[in-house]
């Protein structure tokens, strides 16, 4: 079964890189895979449903290479850049299908929607795998701020033809980089914010 839905999303993501998200349908995923429109239904019933299952399928590989014990002398940051260019390079190999699914959901809201629970399923995954939570109010603000930071750099991923990525390395890190001292100044805030009196006026 596992080879079955490989190969139907295989076919998918050669299909769209192609045609395009919305010139492509289940019967032309089914024959470019030697399915049955019917076996590939019970499988994927939509195209949501198929970019959901590379999304995940994505996840598991980025997972796969996650480390046991995680390094003491690593930072947060250097966590989450190392599992997000592991990711990057997961989606290396699929980047005009992606390219022409992020173009799809920009000109269509319902489509957008209908994927954001996958999206930031994979960026709960990614936190995860940095080893930083992602449950709660938290983390679902860790969750956004990582898909926002996700949805800047694949623009550059998107056009980045160099052999290691180093455009793309470059964007995450300064965007990680943004996002860490943003994080300080918040922590930094709060704390002042408890350590004054009750009685005392903000500055």
């Amino acid at each position: 079964m596992s080879e079955v839905r490989d190969r139907a999303l295989d076919a998918f993501l050669t299909l769209v890189a192609e045609r395009g998200f919305a010139g492509v349908s289940l019967h032309d995923v089914a024959q470019a895979a030697g399915l049955g429109l019917g076996e590939l239904y019970r499988l994927f019933p939509d195209k949501v449903s198929l970019v959901a299952a590379f999304m995940a399928r994505t996840d598991a590989q980025v997972l796969a290479g996650t480390p046991r014990e995680r390094d003491p002398e690593e930072t947060a940051r250097d966590r989450l850049f190392d599992v997000m260019m592991r990711r990057y390079d997961a989606l290396a190999p699929h980047r005009d299908a992606l390219r022409e699914i992020r173009h799809a959901t920009t000109r269509d809201p319902l489509l957008a929607l209908a994927l954001g629970q996958s999206f930031r399923r994979a960026m709960a995954a990614m936190l995860e795998a940095a080893a930083l939570p992602s449950e709660g109010l938290a983390g679902a603000l860790r969750q956004n701020g990582l898909l926002a930071i996700h949805y800047a750099v694949s623009r550059v991923f998107d056009r980045d033809e160099t052999n290691d990525l180093s455009k793309t390395m470059a964007a995450l890190d300064h965007r990680l980089k943004t996002a860490e001292r943003w994080a300080q100044l918040f922590e930094s805030y709060r704390f002042s914010s408890r350590r004054r009196a009750p009685d005392t006026p903000a500055p």
